[in-house]
């Protein structure tokens, strides 16, 4: 497989990209930014959100003033497992949502440190000062400076036949926090989507079966800071909407595309990054003209258990960027396997978690869809443009 030389597209950019960063600053409201992030939950989860963005910064901000060496909160999870957390930079409750300081910004004040600990010696040591107990804690704080290093996305490709200067592209992240390895977010999603290109890459050697159009994977960087790989290739490669594009997640909303050549060239984006549960189906995002190939595809897969189809958009990854265009870009549905409430963001996103057999049909599912993409005599069906038709590509899709 061909490494990340881009034909016509970027052609000697093997090295890194700078990412713009986009935060939480970028809405104008901190029920904006929550129903943005999670525009399917329910009005108490929204309530929860809102509430915590409201609530944290005043509280640092109360217990740096009395003087506190640090900040303990309760850690979300039991039985050893500990949700990895950001920090928050303490301000003024009178401060407006978009005007809120980041603890990435160069010029964020000197903060305490923050520590999320397990529920279980958090409630104790509550229990313990409510019976008037006298508790003392020691901390050990290894801090080290690093290097200030640009991100960078992986990018391989298959060339295709006769349709070779269309893309179908694959894709996942392979950045993840901290506390575990990132097993299930997102190193099963990486490995799942190599593998189908490898499969795709055998069957064309050994069998013949070459794609009609070029399959390109993409492995992201700087995805938990708010899409920054694949925002970043989206706007360099394929195009770039005239308003914010952050503020336009998921779907393409208003404001018109700037394109760029490869805008008209792409035919669509899959992408996995919902652990490593098996694959049941696809969220649409909106894109009705999609059922009837996704459902002929599902078919042929002859998998009852995979078969479902929801017109709903899913947020928080990287097909986002694609759609944000109006690309026709989806997130595979899975099985949660303990994803939101064991190994997401955790010290327990390990590779003990993963399930081989469920990596298996994912990698199986996507190679089948990916073969399928390329070798339709049409590109991947589009939604309706909301707004004006994408500059500079003639006549639009």
């Amino acid at each position: 497989m061909a490494n990340a030389d881009l034909q016509g597209a970027g052609r000697g950019r093997r090295g890194r990209m700078m990412f713009p960063r986009i935060t939480m600053e970028n809405f104008d409201s901190v029920l904006a930014f929550a129903r943005q992030f999670n525009p399917n939950a329910d009005s108490a989860s929204i309530a929860r959100m809102v509430t915590e963005q409201q609530v944290t910064p005043r509280k640092l901000e109360f217990v740096q003033k009395e003087g506190a060496l640090a900040a303990l909160t309760a850690g979300r999870g039991d039985g050893g497992t500990i949700f990895v957390q950001g920090a928050t930079v303490p301000q003024s409750a009178e401060t407006p949502f978009m005007q809120r300081m980041s603890p990435y910004d160069p010029k964020s004040p000197a903060i305490i440190p923050q520590v999320a600990i397990a529920a279980e010696h958090y409630n104790r040591l509550l229990r313990s000062l409510q019976r008037g107990e006298k508790v003392s804690l020691k901390m050990k704080f290894e801090v080290a400076w690093t290097k200030p290093d640009s991100g960078f996305n992986v990018i391989a490709e298959i060339p295709g036949t006769d349709l070779k200067d269309e893309v179908v592209m694959v894709g996942a992240h392979f950045d993840s926090w901290h506390a575990g390895t990132g097993a299930t977010d997102d190193a099963t999603g990486s490995a799942a989507c190599m593998e189908a290109v490898r499969i795709l890459r055998k069957i064309a050697q050994e069998h013949g079966l070459k794609t009609r159009r070029t399959v390109r994977i993409g492995l992201w960087g700087g995805e938990e800071q708010g899409l920054l790989g694949s925002r970043e290739y989206v706007s360099e490669f394929l195009g770039k909407s005239q308003a914010d594009v952050i503020s336009q997640m998921p779907g393409a909303g208003g404001g018109g595309i700037s394109a760029k050549p490869g805008f008209e060239k792409f035919s669509v984006y899959f992408n996995h990054d919902n652990g490593t549960g098996r694959l049941r189906g696809v969220y649409m995002q909106g894109n009705e003209a999609a059922r009837p190939v996704f459902r002929s595809w599902l078919t042929n897969f002859n998998d009852p258990k995979a078969q479902t189809l929801t017109i709903q958009n899913t947020s928080g990854t990287d097909h986002l960027s694609f759609d944000a265009i109006g690309l026709p870009g989806f997130q595979f549905i899975q099985d949660p396997v303990e994803y939101e409430t064991r190994t997401h963001h955790s010290n327990m996103d390990v590779y003990d978690r993963v399930q081989e057999e469920d990596m298996k049909q994912a990698a199986t599912m996507i190679a089948v869809f990916t073969y399928n993409a390329a070798n339709r005599d049409a590109k991947f069906p589009r939604k309706p443009m909301p707004g004006a038709r994408p500059q500079n590509v003639p006549g639009g899709n």
